[in-house]
């Protein structure tokens, strides 16, 4: 029974891809810059963080406050009506997807290619996780394993829930649509 709900549940995302595709509802590629955008400022209060409390200038620690509003502001625009935590989440799945991507790019560099591919799929994992969440096609009680990574007992390739969802939000997002 929970093996048919899980297919169903699938069925019904990849319906709604769709269905938002014919309505032209679903031209996220300026969102995706967006999302880039949004990861790349949390970076940033990072390291002002890092560099007032490594230079010891409150100075650095004060620009913190307008990167973290224009986050905000920006965020607001993907983030819409979050319940719970997802806000939190959200800005989180983000900020680990950056740093598992320059870890990984750092790692291709040492030529540690299977790490860092590793830790790109990782990386991606979490970005598909905050689509899916924010795009309202998934709930928490979506995301779980039921045998080594596969949707139910028929599922062949094993991908598990997030790399299902990863598979239709590559689908479902185009960054060359203009």
């Amino acid at each position: 029974m929970e093996n048919n709900t899980s297919i169903e549940k699938l069925n019904d995302f990849i319906a709604k891809i769709d269905e938002m595709k014919k309505q032209n509802k679903l031209d996220l590629s300026s969102d995706q810059d967006l999302s880039i955008a949004i990861m790349n400022l949390v970076s940033i209060e990072e390291h002002f963080f890092f560099t007032g409390g490594k230079l010891e200038k409150s100075s650095y620690y004060d620009m913190i406050k307008e990167v973290r509003e224009m986050r905000k502001e920006l965020m607001l625009k993907i983030v819409k009506k979050p319940e719970g935590e997802v806000w939190c989440i959200s800005k989180h799945l983000l900020a680990a997807t950056m740093r598992l991507m320059e870890v990984g790019t750092k790692q291709l560099g040492m030529d540690k290619k299977e790490e860092a591919y590793d830790l790109f799929n990782k990386a991606y994992q979490l970005y598909s996780l905050f689509w899916g969440l924010n795009m309202k096609l998934i709930g928490t009680e979506d995301i779980k394993k039921i045998d080594d990574g596969a949707m139910n007992k028929h599922d062949k390739e094993k991908k598990g829930f997030l790399g299902k969802l990863g598979e239709l939000v590559k689908k479902a997002i185009d960054c060359c649509i203009e």
